[in-house]
């Protein structure tokens, strides 16, 4: 057991989250309109695909990281494969700085997730723009990256929270 008492039990640190995820994006995507404003519209799952890979890497991971993104592909009614692709891709990134970011603080994991959320947006902005021939709107890219880096203090609280629960890394 971790020092806040959080074990690894899938349900614990992989389908909650999950299930928040979905429950959060289904939440954004109300048509709400205030002075000619809407709501934002992070990729909530970006947050699960940073975290996971710190956590604990495991083949749980990236299957869930699929299936949600296949369940923004259908409900934003994209291409399939486009949110899969890229969230697999910041999994990847986060894996590989994995080993550069433990013991830092939190701007180092700040930074990490930034570069892991602009590299999941250019990837789906190029697989986009390639199937569609023509261009998204770069500032609506922008925008969602944006708000998609907002969400790093869920992704600081779910690595402290997990990150010590895996008594083989101790």
């Amino acid at each position: 057991m971790s020092r806040r008492g959080a074990t690894l039990a899938p349900s614990q640190w992989l389908f909650a989250p999950a299930a928040a995820a979905i429950a959060a994006t289904i939440l954004m995507a109300i048509p709400f309109r205030a002075l000619f404003l809407t709501l934002p519209e992070p990729v909530f799952p970006l947050a699960l695909a940073f975290a996971w890979a710190l956590i604990r890497p495991s083949i749980l991971g990236p299957v869930l990281l699929f299936l949600l993104g296949l369940f923004l592909d259908l409900f934003w009614g994209g291409r399939l494969g486009l949110w899969g692709m890229s969230l697999i891709t910041a999994y990847g990134l986060a894996l590989i700085g994995r080993s550069l970011m433990v013991g830092q603080g939190g701007a180092v994991m700040a930074g990490w997730y930034a570069a892991a959320c602009a590299v999941a947006l250019w990837v789906a902005y190029v697989f986009a723009t390639l199937v569609a021939h023509e261009e998204p709107n770069l500032l609506a890219v922008l925008w969602q990256f944006f708000w998609s880096s907002a969400l790093f203090p869920a992704v600081y609280w779910l690595v402290d929270r997990f990150e010590d629960a895996d008594v083989r890394f101790r």
